[in-house]
């Protein structure tokens, strides 16, 4: 197959030379070769255009791998170059609405749009680097990556722009948890009981994550206001050791935003189900 990669930085040259080893014939595009991607080129023996053109013509599939700020653009110029039914997989890091607007365009020219979302750091683990994929002509897309080393998750029944919001989803829990778990630990290590706080979290670590979850959402609209009590209690006492939470206060803004709401438009329900916890909550986010 004839696969075509736009644009070559880090991305575009981790696939580039694992393609051309599993069979498929390349084709190059790069408006500012760095010297990475000329010496790259030359071992290939594949030419860099600098733009998009007639050798887009025959691909089967185009690599979007450029920055998301100029996504949507390369888009519109590479689209009317490409035959009707190719495929276009969007592997950079535009927004999920930029996406959607991509997979719109796309398919005014006949063009599939596939949306993915490198779920992990390319320096590290190259073409082995899982790849979240969603939209048309994904089924077809994980085929060829996977025949060429990748590691793709391919999202059941998934839209344009589904892939992306997980990929921010997850970034938010991660991330989320990675701040609060380094006040946490140091606040253990200086007080000297971090062995013994993770002998208290084993009731934690033995449920599912997803029941976990679900379960502080259920209970966090009936029990805010006590909660956030005990958030206020807790950034007083990491202030008096000497370290003063940035975590903290934004959860306690969070708890006290559910207790005014309640205070307004009470729940009526002991023990809500999670649908009816995010039901409420989005009825009262604003």
């Amino acid at each position: 197959m004839h696969v075509a990669i736009i644009g070559l930085g880090e991305v575009g040259r981790c696939f580039a030379e694992p393609l051309q080893r599993a069979g498929h014939r390349l084709g190059l595009c790069e408006a500012r070769p760095s010297a990475a991607a000329s010496e790259l080129a030359l071992s290939l023996g594949s030419p860099i255009h600098s733009r998009a053109g007639d050798w887009i013509a025959d691909a089967d599939l185009v690599l979007s791998c450029v920055t998301g700020a100029v996504s949507l653009d390369v888009l519109k110029q590479v689209a009317p170059c490409m035959r009707k039914g190719a495929a276009f997989a969007d592997l950079t890091t535009a927004s999920p609405d930029l996406k959607r607007e991509a997979a719109a365009v796309a398919a005014g020219r006949s063009v599939r749009y596939i949306d993915v979302a490198i779920m992990g750091g390319i320096l590290i683990n190259r073409e082995r680097t899982p790849l979240l994929a969603a939209g048309e002509g994904v089924a077809g897309f994980k085929a060829l990556m996977e025949a060429a080393g990748s590691r793709v998750k391919v999202i059941d029944g998934g839209a344009a722009g589904d892939a992306m919001s997980l990929k921010i989803l997850r970034s938010v829990f991660t991330k989320g948890m990675e701040a609060l778990s380094v006040e946490l630990l140091m606040s253990a290590e200086k007080q000297g009981v971090r062995e013994k706080l993770y002998e208290q979290l084993l009731d934690i670590d033995r449920t599912p994550l997803r029941d976990f979850i679900e379960m502080l959402v259920r209970t966090h609209v009936v029990h805010a206001k006590r909660r956030a009590h005990e958030v206020g209690d807790a950034e007083h006492e990491m202030a008096a050791q000497g370290l003063p939470s940035t975590v903290l206060p934004g959860v306690g803004e969070r708890f006290r935003k559910t207790a005014a709401a309640l205070e307004t438009q009470a729940l009526g329900l002991p023990e809500p189900s999670i649908d009816q916890a995010l039901g409420w909550l989005l009825a009262n986010a604003r």
